[in-house]
């Protein structure tokens, strides 16, 4: 096959018809979202929001982990930053959600795993 087009054909058949249909604005919020999710250590934050009845303390992610506070807090900001968990502070204590869009996708993974 030489890619010219057939004798009547205007264009080659399967060539050059790739198209997006994303934005570039939808598909960065995608690409972020991914790499929320792409470290072990986030993704096992919003493993344990998502599991936790009503949403789980900072204070209970440190110990549950096995990592730094520090490393907790880079992870939720990025968990946060990424739409994927919400905050509320009571006291002293800030408490993490999962969102919807979030609890979506950790069943999709699920599903995709069975």
């Amino acid at each position: 096959m030489s890619g010219q087009p057939a004798e009547g054909e205007s264009e080659p058949r399967g060539c050059c018809r790739a198209s997006q249909s994303l934005t570039d604005e939808e598909l960065a919020a995608d690409v972020g979202t991914l790499t929320a999710l792409g470290s072990d250590t986030r993704y096992e934050v919003l493993r344990l929001i998502a599991e936790s009845d009503g949403g789980i303390c900072v204070c209970e992610l440190e110990p549950a982990l096995g990592v730094s506070q520090g490393a907790v807090s880079q992870a939720l900001s990025r968990l946060f930053g990424a739409g994927l968990v919400d905050r509320r502070k009571e006291g002293r204590w800030r408490y993490y959600t999962a969102t919807e869009r979030a609890e979506k996708l950790l069943d999709v993974l699920d599903e995709t795993r069975q």
